[in-house]
């Protein structure tokens, strides 16, 4: 119970010192991603809150593949959804803010509902084969552009005419857009925490340690797999909603490609599936290293290097790529596994407790 407190109690601390961030105008040389070495200059706003939309729909997506147990390729057809379902509501049929945020999550919520219903009848590799294969749909789907409604490979750019002045123009308010991407990731968070600690989390994990056993005690894993993939699927559209209002433009191939399914997979193993705040560091560490490894390639100073150096440094995914098999292979279980066995080292280091002594 205490250690819970203390949890809460850092967590609360660590939001407050995020929610303070754009407030800051210190100089940080060869630490911050953006172009400008300052802590609230607009780039790297932008790049802290992409970590915190990402750290949200890890979270998300650990709920089905950490909790649950079930491999899933196609999270981006939910945070797709988000994106273009929004996005067009907004900027296609002019509909007001919330009646999009509406559509968004109802429609979210019946495409979980169906594809979560078919892809579940099957397990192991066969349910991550027919998520990608959903996946893989919807990419080319919008990328096909119907009826002129996504604008394929060029975008479909964000109409700011139906929203508040707060959140019009990713550059001009960037500091608000900035502040909801963290009340997103503190909202999936909350979500998140509460439904894993609950009993319907508990029998999460016993579906993913011994399905047949959850059946021997009368209930139905089927039921509960399908609300572990409607709440993931809802996460990830929320995400993709501010993901819409931060960059302000939809094109296939950052919001709906397979690759950004294994960033996010990515995201969730380095930080540790199945643990409260894993997801998050791994989605922090994963984006903030792709955008300033991008920086570091753009470095004109390493043009002087040796080959052999400047090569690897001017290949920024080549490098993101390395260090992760790297920390696959040296630190299991991602960061959460890491700190839960140095607090194991620790307590075996420590001296046992004398035995209570009897009434004289």
């Amino acid at each position: 119970m205490r250690g819970r407190a203390l949890g809460i109690t850092l967590g609360a601390a660590l939001v407050a010192l995020l929610a303070l961030v754009p407030l800051i105008g210190l100089h940080v040389p060869w630490v911050l991603p953006g172009t400008v070495d300052v802590v609230n200059a607009t780039g790297t706003l932008e790049v802290l809150a992409l970590c915190f939309i990402f750290a949200g729909v890890a979270l998300g997506y650990d709920v089905l593949f950490g909790y649950t147990g079930l491999l899933s390729l196609g999270p981006v057809t939910f945070f797709g959804t988000g994106v273009y379902v929004f996005d067009i509501a907004l900027s296609r049929w002019g509909w007001p803010l919330a009646s999009a945020l509406g559509l968004t999550v109802a429609v979210t919520l019946v495409l979980a509902l169906v594809l979560g219903a078919i892809s579940l009848r099957v397990g192991g590799i066969a349910f991550a084969m027919v998520t990608l294969a959903f996946a893989q749909a919807f990419y080319y789907l919008v990328e096909d552009n119907p009826h002129n409604l996504t604008g394929g490979d060029t975008g479909l750019a964000l109409s700011s005419t139906r929203l508040p002045a707060l959140l019009s123009g990713a550059v001009s308010n960037t500091r608000s857009l900035y502040w909801l991407a963290l009340v997103y990731l503190v909202l999936a968070a909350a979500v998140v925490r509460v439904v894993t600690t609950s009993a319907t989390g508990h029998v999460l994990v016993a579906v993913r340690e011994n399905e047949q056993r959850v059946e021997v005690l009368g209930l139905r894993p089927f039921g509960f797999k399908l609300a572990a993939f409607t709440l993931s699927s809802l996460v990830a559209a929320g995400g993709g909603v501010v993901y819409i209002l931060l960059i302000g433009t939809a094109v296939p191939s950052a919001v709906a490609s397979t690759t950004l399914t294994l960033s996010i997979l990515v995201m969730v193993v380095l930080g540790g599936p199945g643990s409260a705040w894993g997801p998050v560091a791994g989605a922090f560490a994963y984006v903030y290293l792709q955008q300033y490894l991008l920086k570091v390639a753009a470095e004109p100073s390493f043009a002087s290097l040796p080959a052999v150096a400047r090569v690897p440094l001017s290949q920024p995914q080549f490098l993101l790529g390395a260090i992760f098999v790297l920390f696959v292979l040296f630190v299991p279980g991602g960061f959460a596994g890491a700190v839960a066995r140095a607090r194991a080292r620790l307590a075996s280091r420590r001296p046992a407790a004398p035995p209570p002594r009897g009434d004289a």
